[in-house]
Order: structure tokens, then C-alpha cells, then sequence
């Protein structure tokens, strides 16, 4: 009896680490080779849209909405940041804001005109102002990491997507996609001597849906006070 106990048992923990694989070995790209079709992103109506207090980026002339969602399950709600901090969906510090974030509204001190940045569906993780550079240049930007595309195609938008770079002026408008699409943002930094942002990026060459050892890193930077941001490719090795 000892024995079947043990044997039912190194079953359930072999499920358990079947299960718990599968989960991480989840792609981060799906390929369809019949529809050419970006994919869709399915409408939760259990969502709730919540907008946290405006932010003021010190030195800017203008307020930042970070807009989230809440998800309603009959017993209460729950944030799609941090279900400890009630109706919280983001969160502010060092000049950046973070969190899960479906948009970001914009709004000058003075006027009453609130605009988003996007009408496209994205998921934004962080939003940082460059102060340094914007002491330095007098131009005021920010950086965005973000995703735009359900590229697992799970039907969701969320962190299991890539997640691309983004560049807008303070006010949100400009915003223009720097790394390519289908390619991982792996970090990114600014040379404030040179006022240029590098990055690099992750590209899923032999498109088995994962990013390793086996891809191809892409190297890229651009001129902050050009007029139109040109993404351009450097090799280093």
C-alpha cells in the first residue's frame, strides 16, 4: 500500500513539472504560414479601464494619465499591476512609470483637452523621460517599452508577447516604433555626450518561436535630435 501511495504521488509531481515546462517553454512568436493576417486580440468584458492620478515629469508643461485595467470576477476587482494596491495600475519613480499599462493620456497644464497616445492596442511595461538629456538638449522625450502585437497569438495581449521600443516628445506626440517588428528588445541606454539612444534587439532567425543562443542580435541606434528618427545598424563583433 506504502508503495502505491508513493507511485500515485511521483505521478501528480510528474504531471506538476510537465505541466509547470509546457507553461515556460510557451513561445513568444507563433508562425502561420496560410494568413498573413495580424493577428487579433480578444476583448475581455470583465475588464474595467481605471486611470491613475496624473503625473508631471519635472521641467514638462504637461500631465500623464497612465490608463490600466481592472478585472471583475463577482467578488471584487482586481488590478492588472498589483491586486495589493486597490485601484492602483501603475506605479512612478526615478522619471519612469511602469506597469501594465493599455495607454497613456496626455494633457498641456492649462488646458482641459485630454488625448491618448495611441489608438492602437498595446501593452505598455515602462515609460521613461530622458531628464538628463531634456536638461541638456531642452528637448523632451520619452522612451517606451512596450507590446503592439499578439505575436504568440493566445488571442491576449501581455508580457508572454515581444516587446518592442518606442520614442515620443513629452506631450506623446511622434510616436514612432524604433526596433523592427518580430524582433525582442533586449535593453537599450543613452550616450548623453553624443545624444544617441542605442539598443539592441533579438531576432528569431531560424523562427522556431523562441529566442537563444541560436538567433541573431541586432544592433541599432539613433540620433535623438535628428528630425526624423532613422534607425541605423552598427556592427560591433
Amino acid at each position: 500500500m506504502k508503495n502505491y501511495f508513493l507511485y500515485i504521488a511521483i505521478v501528480f509531481v510528474g504531471l506538476f513539472v510537465s505541466c509547470k515546462k509546457e507553461e515556460a517553454e510557451k513561445p513568444k512568436v507563433t508562425y502561420e504560414t496560410t494568413s498573413k493576417a495580424k493577428p487579433e486580440v480578444e476583448s475581455d468584458a470583465n475588464q474595467i479601464k481605471v486611470a491613475d492620478l496624473p503625473i508631471n515629469m519635472e521641467g514638462t508643461n504637461f500631465l500623464i494619465h497612465p490608463i490600466g485595467v481592472m478585472s471583475g470576477n463577482g467578488k471584487g476587482i482586481k488590478s492588472s499591476y498589483d491586486s495589493e494596491q486597490g485601484f492602483t495600475v501603475s506605479n512612478y519613480g526615478e522619471y519612469q512609470i511602469t506597469g501594465y499599462l493599455k495607454n497613456l493620456k496626455f494633457q498641456e497644464i492649462g488646458k482641459d483637452t485630454i488625448y491618448s497616445l495611441t489608438d492602437k492596442q498595446i501593452l505598455i511595461e515602462t515609460a521613461t523621460y530622458l531628464k538628463t538629456f531634456a536638461d541638456k538638449s531642452k528637448q523632451q522625450l520619452l522612451v517606451y517599452s512596450l507590446a503592439d502585437t499578439d505575436t504568440n497569438k493566445d488571442g491576449k495581449l501581455d508580457n508572454s508577447d515581444i516587446k518592442s521600443l518606442y520614442l515620443s516628445t513629452v506631450s506623446g506626440q511622434k510616436f514612432t516604433k524604433l526596433s523592427a517588428d518580430f524582433q525582442e528588445l533586449i535593453d537599450w541606454k543613452i550616450i548623453e555626450s553624443k545624444n544617441i539612444l542605442y539598443f539592441r534587439t533579438i531576432e528569431d532567425t531560424n523562427k522556431n518561436g523562441e529566442f537563444d543562443v541560436k538567433d541573431s542580435l541586432q544592433y541599432q541606434f539613433v540620433n535623438l535630435l535628428d528630425k526624423e528618427w532613422k534607425v541605423i545598424s552598427y556592427k560591433p563583433i
